[in-house]
């Protein structure tokens, strides 16, 4: 028999065991890279996380036969349902071991809170923000998560959902791109004529505190720049705030390119040492060893996360995503990195998809998101 119990967020307890799950799931998998246990109790944290100041989500936990055998989280995001006009709910943290009756438990419980909030479609995996990462894997099970950019699930996940009646709403794929680092020569003959024109320029960072003074700058470029996503909706300044602080703690500075035209910042292209390896041996803890052996993993990591790209609307098309790149190659020449994973983009961004082929990306990761009708 499996029995459901929502999580009393203000329980510490409570928000342990919910983390726990997780945690114990996938203690064995190789390809899983854990997340950070502060950064999981935040995203519980009603009174921390930016989302719970214009949103709503709660948690539950399946048990059968007196074991914790799965969780889930389910949001309402009415930012995005304003912004789209829609009346979905969000599933996400879903875990579950391979049982089917643990996973239409906990749909049940999702399916009947989102009813009470009169929302009539539930989608998912999708978080708190665009930046934890879409989807169900269904393909490329063997390889590494990339950090947390992406969530890693065991392959027996998408069968749970599907005989539920979920469908695909819209797929992320990530690409491989290989030691070479080489773009095919018309990426550098784009590149080259936009320098000419010297309308459009790349800036380059050397220090954090550099970059920090570009902060706000880029929190409205993202918002500016991605209106016409599938995922889309506008952060509000706490939010930014929030991502643009993490990304700060991880970030080297060297690999953070931006375009300008004049003083206005058009458009950017985030890199990312690959710190999975660290956060694998920290298994989710920063002390009392953990947070140094992240910290200096970038120097000893062969891959890269090129993980958030993009150029204003109306300068797309110019020739900045070429420009953005080849800067990107020309940095990378000085860097150790053998392997680099251009990171989730949905396929519904067909000029992204389009460049990231172009500049020799493979698709070798395939991550679904999923929608279905609840009435």
């Amino acid at each position: 028999m499996v029995t459901v119990q929502q999580v009393n967020t203000e329980s510490k307890s409570e928000v342990k065991r919910f983390i726990k799950i997780h945690f114990d799931l996938y203690r064995n998998c190789p390809q899983w890279v854990p997340p950070l246990l502060i950064d999981c109790e935040v995203q519980l944290n009603k009174k921390k996380h930016p989302f719970y100041e214009h949103s709503d989500a709660d948690f539950f936990i399946a048990e059968k036969d007196g074991k914790d055998a799965g969780r889930i989280a389910i949001l309402e995001n009415r930012h995005f349902n304003q912004y789209h006009k829609t009346k979905n709910a969000q599933f996400y943290l879903f875990d579950s071991v391979d049982d089917q009756e643990v996973a239409e438990a906990l749909f049940a419980k999702a399916f009947e809170w989102s009813r009470e909030r009169n929302l009539d479609t539930v989608v998912g995996p999708k978080g708190f923000s665009s930046f934890d990462g879409y989807g169900i894997q269904v393909e490329g099970f063997e390889n590494r998560q990339v950090m947390n950019m992406m969530n890693y699930n065991y392959s027996y996940y998408p069968k749970l959902v599907e005989h539920l009646g979920f469908e695909k709403e819209v797929d992320f794929i990530s690409c491989y791109l290989g030691s070479s680092f080489h773009l095919p020569e018309r990426v550098h003959r784009i590149a080259e004529r936009i320098q000419a024109r010297g309308t459009l320029k790349v800036i380059q960072f050397n220090t954090k505190k550099e970059l920090k003074q570009y902060a706000q700058r880029i929190g409205k470029l993202y918002n500016d720049t991605f209106i016409n996503n599938w995922e889309y909706y506008p952060l509000t300044e706490r939010e930014i705030k929030y991502v643009l602080d993490t990304i700060l703690l991880i970030a080297d500075p060297k690999l953070i390119k931006l375009i300008l035209d004049g003083e206005k910042v058009v458009g950017f292209l985030f890199g990312f040492p690959d710190l999975s390896a660290a956060m694998q041996r920290a298994k989710g803890r920063l002390l009392p060893f953990g947070i140094f052996d992240i910290m200096t993993e970038g120097a000893r990591t062969e891959w890269i996360s090129l993980n958030g790209a993009g150029v204003l609307p109306e300068y797309q098309g110019k020739g900045g995503n070429a420009l953005l790149y080849v800067e990107m190659e020309n940095t990378l020449r000085n860097y150790h990195f053998k392997h680099a994973d251009l990171t989730q983009v949905a396929e519904t961004a067909r000029n992204m998809r389009s460049d990231l082929i172009n500049v020799g990306g493979k698709p070798y990761k395939n991550h679904r998101v999923y929608k279905k009708f609840i009435g």
